[in-house]
């Protein structure tokens, strides 16, 4: 079914990077959403009030605000998919985080008020009445919001959208809150307790759980996390397979929603090289890391020097030295600027975030092991961090 909707109503559905793509992907997203949830809500209120049960006509409820929740979906890929302007240069994209954000504080909004109907319930329980119309109706439910949440996930997988992956967590929540109104309605076969709302305030737990972990990967999203590994990866192989590159580091990676990836990088080249030749190359890999990979990279370009013999000699004794006193620690940029008294040694450091040694400490520490050599060392380092 999936297949066949998004082949009969999205054009070229295979352009994922495309905004207008993405734009008709997420309207067949919250149509299907608006449509399957209005006939839901109308079934679960009416057997709800058939049954007098809390737990039925507050799932119903649930399913209009999923509604809701589908029409707020739809204005979030309109206003994602608009074109980039003079106030927003790098499009408008992130409003995809921004409608995630909507739509977990709504599944928050609907756990509380499930928690407060629930607990109301169990201190003044009411009867709940079995019927196989009201079991019906639940499994039906249960069938429909299961198909719902593949749809939407299967989708998300498909073009990296939160929005949809967020949704698609909202019907599997519905699935638990409506598969625990059914096992309600059963116990009351054999039960007078409030089961119930017990029940509903289990379920709603869970949903405000499911809410905050929507809130806490979107939030993280907008202050900006590390580029995705195998991009780091794949933009590595491609730096190491340029003639001209030596190496490369400072690699950072903005997002500005999803496609939408804008980066820069610096790449190590002889110094000593034709630098014509070596700007055409790093051009040629700047347009290839677009082409091949959509991110928007900056390349800067670091001269060093190979051949000489000084430096070799004390880039890797700094490179032991680093080894011993944190294997996770790398350097670069590394220079040297030689006086008849002493040799300054110029390089940056990658301190990890896992590593819990002090700036201070890794700069005494190297000190110390160069007073064992043969001339006098001193050391200007730039520490830096890890981005990617």
């Amino acid at each position: 079914m999936r297949e066949f909707l998004v082949k009969k109503f999205i054009k070229n559905y295979e352009q994922i990077d495309d905004s207008k793509v993405r734009e008709q992907y997420g309207v067949l997203s919250s149509i299907v959403g608006i449509f399957c949830n209005i006939i839901l809500f109308v079934l679960k209120f009416i057997i709800g009030t058939m049954a007098n049960s809390i737990a039925i006509i507050s799932d119903g409820f649930n399913n209009l605000s999923d509604c809701a929740s589908c029409i707020v979906t739809l204005f979030g890929y309109k206003m994602a998919a608009k074109p980039a302007d003079k106030d927003h240069p790098f499009g408008h994209g992130r409003m995809e985080y921004l409608t995630s954000l909507v739509i977990a504080v709504v599944i928050l909004f609907v756990g509380v008020e499930l928690l407060k109907g629930s607990w109301a319930k169990i201190w003044q329980p009411e009867q709940v009445e079995f019927s196989v119309v009201a079991v019906c109706s639940v499994v039906i439910s249960v069938l429909i919001k299961v198909w719902m949440g593949f749809f939407n996930r299967n989708l998300g997988k498909k073009i990296n959208s939160t929005v949809m992956l967020a949704t698609s967590k909202d019907s599997f929540n519905d699935v638990l809150a409506t598969s625990a109104t059914l096992i309600a309605l059963v116990a009351a076969l054999f039960t007078d307790a409030p089961i119930d709302g017990i029940i509903g305030i289990v379920v709603s737990v869970f949903i405000l759980i499911s809410g905050y972990g929507i809130i806490k990967e979107t939030v993280d999203q907008l202050l900006g996390q590390p580029a995705d590994p195998n991009l780091v990866n794949d933009i590595k192989n491609m730096v190491e397979e340029t003639d001209v590159a030596i190496g490369m580091h400072d690699l950072i990676i903005h997002s500005y929603g999803p496609g939408k990836l804008i980066g820069s990088v610096h790449v190590e080249v002889d110094g000593k090289g034709d630098i014509m030749e070596i700007h055409d190359a790093i051009d040629e890999l700047e347009r290839n890391i677009y082409d091949e990979l959509n991110v928007m990279i900056t390349i800067h370009m670091d001269p060093v020097e190979t051949d000489n013999e000084e430096i070799n000699k004390c880039k890797a004794l700094l490179e032991k030295i680093l080894c011993e006193i944190d294997s996770n620690l790398s350097m670069h940029d590394f220079r040297i600027v030689s006086g008849p008294s002493h040799t300054n040694l110029i390089f940056d450091i990658v301190i990890p975030y896992e590593c819990k040694l002090s700036e201070k400490f890794i700069k005494e520490e190297i000190d110390r092991r160069l007073k064992n050599c043969d001339k006098a060392y001193y050391t200007v380092i730039t520490f830096d961090k890890n981005f990617c």
